[in-house]
């Protein structure tokens, strides 16, 4: 099994890195292949909203990181995604990879109604924000950012097996053995 992370944190040893690096490790242990893609490392040209990849199938920019990507998606079985929260959000660097690859995450009818093209496949998300629990949940602050990433994966046709959010990230710089235990537990839901 190929398990796709995406890592949207910009901190290299922050706690979205750490979660994912938990993931990753926990997922060869298992015998799946992971693989951890930096997004904030990414070469990618933001969207010009064209729509032309719509009709041609493909991004008329230049080919940059986010076809890279999206292979990489179209190959996974299955999709982690990490970030932290920036205004009750997903990072930009995401926000931009997924505006630009978009033609290849979902389709249209022609009656333009989203048509999945990652259906069968299964995905988890891991976000944190600095707002305290349970604020970050009530005032959409982490759940912001899962729900504009479950906006992207529902769409996509992937099946969501598993979702982490850590508030407090200021006060509580390093994840708990429970916070691990959940890591390790979305990754096997995700091997079934």
């Amino acid at each position: 099994m190929k398990i796709l992370i995406l890592n949207a944190s910009p901190r290299k040893n922050g706690l979205v890195s750490q979660m994912l690096g938990t993931m990753a490790d926990e997922a060869n242990k298992c015998g799946a292949q992971a693989e951890v893609v930096d997004v904030c490392k990414l070469v990618i040209r933001p969207c010009t909203g064209c729509m032309s990849c719509r009709s041609r199938g493909k991004c008329i920019l230049p080919n940059d990181d986010a076809q890279d990507v999206l292979e990489k998606i179209r190959r996974a079985d299955a999709l982690i995604i990490g970030s932290p929260c920036y205004w009750g959000n997903m990072n930009g660097q995401l926000k931009i990879l997924f505006d630009r690859i978009v033609y290849g995450m979902m389709g249209e009818s022609e009656k333009a109604m989203p048509v999945p093209m990652h259906k069968g496949k299964s995905a988890a998300i891991v976000a944190t924000c600095s707002t305290p629990w349970p604020f970050n949940i009530w005032f959409n602050q982490s759940r912001g950012t899962v729900r504009s990433i479950k906006e992207v994966l529902k769409w996509s046709g992937f099946s969501i097996k598993g979702v982490i959010q850590k508030g407090a990230t200021k006060q509580h710089h390093s994840l708990t053995q429970k916070e691990l235990g959940k890591c390790r537990k979305v990754i096997n839901r995700l091997i079934i």
